[in-house]
């Protein structure tokens, strides 16, 4: 059967087809694995896919070495096994490999934390399988190459193959097993088909029954565990723990609140206050502030660019129910969340679209637009820049208020804080900021330069009393905005960098404390303050 085998162009090329699709399965995996913890941005794009292609690039050369010095393909297929099982094990062991990785990392370096911790668990994680599924090409070249006749050809055919697989490995994860099945389930539905490959090739030669018995039995019981806990696993309080096209999605309870996070290891997108009332002086709440003022007797139109589980949607619902909203979400997911978890109400409609592209279909003014849309931690880049807030300020009534929220506060003139602040005050003369919540900034902009005055009025005359408290303080406190930063274009928006700067600010502002115990006591002292 060995010979057969070999002999046999259909099983070869399937193996070349089977690898390249894998390849790519993984890579996706990879991206939504991470994605939960250091975001889906550009930059662990990035970093993904330049660890994987060092890694195959290792594999090429080391598999056509190795091919040459040993032409036994039962070499090849083992370490296509051994690449399956380490796969299987990611969706198990991956999640405690970050953890452990960003656990001694955010101790040891005080800068781009999310960006080493990232790259070095992309490394202790990927490397090794994508290394292994790396040699398949060139050990194939070598069993499928009988004369140099033909030797073209049969790259050619074998290039065209793992081509087409790799096709389907980049389409199938993210439309139908990550959406469907998650990505645990996902990693082991291509493992699955890399093991397959090497039982069929062991089988085939007639090897003995109990290894390959003892590596299913392996790869099932990896398959239970990888399946057993989600990415979240520490957290108490868990009601939802999924996935959808965009977004690692989560909704845990606590004493007080349901909250929404799209990422595990902080945020708060979305909160629903147990027994009523408002968000608790969080950035929500502030932005009542814009149909404050400019609610008289008639009703506004307010749009929300990035609604989420619509907390700002079904607290301006309550108190100003005359309003008419529009909400405007890209994860349809995450809109079914808000109207499970998060009593988002049924007369507020929600369409699921891009907040720009939405505008650029739509014609209609709003009299407030509250712009709060992200993936993850970092703005959509084509929803920070001078050309998208035109579009805005184009859809915005004359007397209209825009109120963006800037979800990492930073300072400096060239934070992401100061560069959102230029671009925006290129578009809109008037403007008020005020610091909401533990992290967020709120810049209120209009083309009325007179609106900033009305505020104290129009809150002295609220009769919701929670409110008319907070929007007598913000009236009092909200300060115009610093001037400085680099203005964001379509063709130059550094979003993502500038995030992971601001994230890693705040990290480094949280830990600080601990990084000192480090250098001061070592690693006893640290254990012993922890």
């Amino acid at each position: 059967m060995r010979k057969s085998l070999l002999q046999s162009d259909t099983f070869l090329y399937a193996t070349e087809f089977f690898a390249g699709m894998s390849v790519m399965a993984v890579e996706l995996g990879a991206s939504r694995l991470l994605a939960p913890y250091f975001s889906s941005s550009q930059i662990v794009w990035t970093i993904i896919i330049g660890t994987i292609m060092i890694a195959t690039a290792l594999g090429n050369l080391w598999g056509g070495r190795s091919a040459d010095r040993d032409p036994d393909p039962a070499r090849l297929y083992r370490r296509l096994i051994v690449a399956a099982l380490w796969i299987a094990a990611v969706p198990f062991l991956g999640k405690y490999v970050i953890l452990a990785i960003g656990g001694l990392l955010v101790v040891a370096i005080d800068t781009n934390l999310l960006i080493a911790s990232a790259f070095l668990s992309c490394l202790a994680i990927f490397v090794f399988p994508l290394f292994l599924l790396g040699t398949v090409t060139p050990c194939l070249v070598k069993y499928c190459t009988a004369n140099l006749a033909h030797n073209a050809r049969v790259v050619g055919r074998l290039g065209a193959f793992q081509t087409v697989g790799s096709i389907l490995g980049t389409f199938l994860p993210t439309f139908v097993t990550i959406p469907a099945w998650g990505t645990a389930a996902s990693f082991l539905v291509f493992s699955g088909v890399l093991l397959a490959l090497g039982l069929a090739y062991f089988l085939g030669r007639g090897d003995a029954r109990r290894p390959l018995a003892a590596t299913v039995a392996l790869f099932f019981a990896l398959s239970f565990l990888g399946t057993r806990s989600g990415f979240a696993f520490w957290v108490p309080g868990l009601r939802y723990e999924g996935e959808s096209i965009y977004n690692y999605l989560q909704v845990r309870e606590t004493e007080s609140a349901t909250i929404l996070s799209t990422n595990v290891l902080f945020g708060i997108q979305s909160i629903l206050p147990k027994g009523g009332g408002l968000s608790g002086r969080m950035y929500f709440d502030y932005v009542l502030a814009a149909p404050v003022l400019l609610a008289e007797d008639r009703p506004l139109d307010i749009l929300v660019l990035g609604n989420g589980a619509g907390t700002f949607a079904r607290q301006c619902r309550q108190i100003f129910p005359q309003h008419r909203l529009t909400g405007v979400e890209i994860d349809e997911k995450i809109t079914g969340l808000a109207r499970r978890f998060f009593e988002l109400p049924d007369d507020v409609p929600v369409v699921t679209y891009d907040g720009r592209a939405y505008l650029q279909a739509d014609q209609r003014r709003y009299d407030v637009i509250f712009v709060d849309a992200y993936q993850d931690i970092t703005i959509p880049f084509q929803m920070s820049s001078v050309e998208f807030f035109r579009l805005v300020r184009d859809h915005l009534a004359p007397d209209g208020v825009l109120v963006v929220n800037f979800n990492m506060r930073t300072e400096g003139a060239e934070g992401i804080n100061a560069c959102l602040t230029a671009t925006i005050g290129a578009v809109f003369p008037a403007g008020r900021v005020i610091d909401a919540g533990v992290t967020n900034r709120l810049l209120f902009v209009s083309m009325d330069e007179t609106f900033p005055d009305r505020l104290a009025p129009k809150a002295a005359a609220l009769s919701h009393p929670e409110l008319r408290t907070l929007m007598a303080r913000l009236a009092r406190e909200w300060q115009p905005p610093r001037a400085g930063g680099q203005i964001l274009t379509d063709d130059r928006a550094p979003v993502e960098l500038l995030g992971m700067k601001a994230i890693d600010a705040i990290i480094r502002r949280e830990t600080g404390y601990y990084r000192k115990i480090l250098r001061e006591e070592g690693l006893k002292g640290l254990m012993d303050a922890l």
